[in-house]
């Protein structure tokens, strides 16, 4: 075997700078799913009411999607490792100063929700640096087993984290939780760093950092293929991870049980694991087309949510959603990475993030108020119906159609 044959065998751990993105994401996500759990813990134990988590919480979200763009745009100008190793740090500050305060009792609603505004930002500045971080760990050939890697990390972190913060939580309780979760920030921080990636943009670049927005701008709108699946998962996520993960507990609560819901949204987590490993392996020429069609999938779970509320019928089809999103997550990274400019990779993904994102929230904020002016049924059904056209009108876009996943960019650096 050559020396060129060998290294096109070689496998993504086999390079130094994919171990270390790996485990630091692993480490970010096991602590940021201990966090939730041990955060509304910690707001309850000080005496806050529903409204106060939800501030709390909000403040969070609010501050992670607001400081996405400038992430991208500093991740794009700067060196992406020092970007997160900066805002690693801060986030472990913070979130250590949370856990410092909940463990001494000093706590109060107006320090958590600064904090967790603070630790938003630090996330959001952070995401679109690790996501374009990738293409420049490994080789190309290596670049879809390491997306999927990554993937498989954040979903089986996530699902891990969640239980243990549960069991922290009830054995040394909340405060503890948190500075697990300083813990995992301040050990990825190091990791980011010995990664060595350079930056993709001269510091003293003529360009301003507005300017770098409007072209990053111009890089995602001329892409068909980019903006029309934000747009469509704008509907997804506003009907998915917003109406149905508002309403799915209160069902539940009436009906299958709080452990039946549970059990459904771990089937999920199966699912999302189970379509990484999926596109780890199989790998169609139009791929993302496949992916996505697949994600259309979710619409089941919705109306079934409505229709049948029972455990094993929504835990099948919970699952069959997970395993769509899981082959379209490990496509639609590995597309943007191969098709993008490396230079503008971080900023494309933070208006996807922005334009995917923010609508959460809003699901969130209005399936209350819309199920009790159309009925939970009805509502779940038009946005189960919602995601189905959003997905027929995306699968019409041309650019998606002819979308070759060969590799286009030479995103190694």
């Amino acid at each position: 075997m050559n020396a060129a044959t060998a290294s096109a065998s070689r496998r993504a751990f086999y390079y130094a700078p994919f171990r270390n993105l790996f485990f630091a994401r692993l480490l970010t996500v096991l602590g940021n799913g201990i966090a939730p759990i041990a955060l509304a813990f910690a707001v309850i134990d000080i005496g806050g009411s529903v409204a106060d988590l939800g501030i709390v919480v909000a403040a969070r979200s609010l501050f992670n999607v607001g400081f996405l763009l400038l992430g991208g745009v500093l991740a794009d100008r700067y060196s992406r490792s020092r970007v997160l190793l900066f805002s690693s740090l801060i986030a472990a500050l913070s979130q250590g100063i949370v856990a410092g305060l909940v463990l001494d009792g000093s706590a109060t609603i107006v320090l958590l929700t600064v904090l967790s505004a603070i630790n938003g930002a630090a996330a959001g500045i952070s995401m679109p640096a690790s996501a374009s971080m990738v293409p420049h760990t490994v080789p190309v050939h290596a670049l879809r087993e390491a997306n999927a890697f990554i993937q498989l990390s954040i979903y089986g972190g996530t699902v891990i984290g969640a239980s243990l913060g549960g069991l922290l939580i009830s054995t040394i309780g909340p405060g503890w939780g948190l500075a697990v979760d300083a813990l995992g920030f301040a050990a990825a921080a190091p990791l980011y760093l010995r990664t060595r990636i350079a930056a993709q943009k001269s510091a003293e670049s003529t360009s301003n950092m507005l300017q770098d927005l409007r072209d990053g701008w111009k890089e995602f709108i001329s892409r068909a293929w980019v903006w029309a699946i934000v747009v469509q998962f704008t509907v997804i996520n506003a009907a998915f991870s917003g109406l149905v993960m508002v309403l799915g507990p209160v069902i539940a609560d009436t009906s299958f049980g709080r452990a039946g819901w549970g059990l459904v949204v771990a089937a999920e987590s199966v699912g999302l694991i189970v379509g990484s490993l999926i596109a780890l392996r199989w790998r169609p020429r139009r791929d993302l087309l496949i992916g996505v069609i697949l994600v259309a999938l979710c619409a089941v779970p919705i109306a079934l949510l409505g229709l049948v509320p029972s455990t094993p019928v929504l835990m099948a089809a919970f699952f069959l959603a997970g395993v769509g999103f899981g082959q379209f997550g490990v496509t639609w990274a590995h597309s943007l990475q191969t098709h993008i400019p490396a230079d503008k990779l971080a900023r494309v993904y933070a208006y996807d993030a922005v334009g995917s994102f923010v609508a959460i929230p809003i699901g969130e904020l209005a399936a209350g108020p819309l199920a009790l002016w159309f009925g939970t049924t009805h509502l779940l059904l038009a946005a189960a119906a919602a995601v189905v056209i959003a997905t027929a009108l995306t699968m019409l876009t041309p650019a998606i159609r002819r979308l070759d996943n060969r590799p286009q960019v030479n995103t190694r650096s």
